[in-house]
């Protein structure tokens, strides 16, 4: 698969069965996590290299609790989401320390 983005629904043929997942996160070239059913441990996300990618045009079986989990899961830290909420969020440029202690004259 050439270029993955966010919410296409793919195949995932790396290193035993196929499953059928969505793509949730493309933090790299080198890298896709995708939201998938593994047999053995249920609904959950695994990073892979997107030449283990292959599109699907349908929606499978296990694409609704997929979706229920991207919905619920929160934003990778990694991409912008235009509000302050990162460390430090609160604060102007000009003051990036708290205010000092300041001694009462005793």
């Amino acid at each position: 698969m050439s270029a993955s983005s966010v919410g296409d629904l793919v195949t995932v043929a790396g290193g035993g069965p196929e499953l059928d997942g969505i793509v949730f996160d493309v933090p790299s070239r080198e890298k896709v996590v995708v939201a998938l059913v593994d047999p053995a441990r249920g609904p959950g996300f695994r990073t892979v290299h997107p030449r283990v990618l292959t599109e699907r045009a349908e929606a499978g079986p296990d694409d609704a609790a997929l979706d229920r989990l991207i919905r619920r899961t929160p934003v990778p830290s990694g991409r912008r989401t235009g509000s302050d909420s990162g460390p430090g969020g609160g604060r102007s440029a000009g003051h990036s320390r708290g205010a000092a202690h300041r001694a009462t004259g005793k």
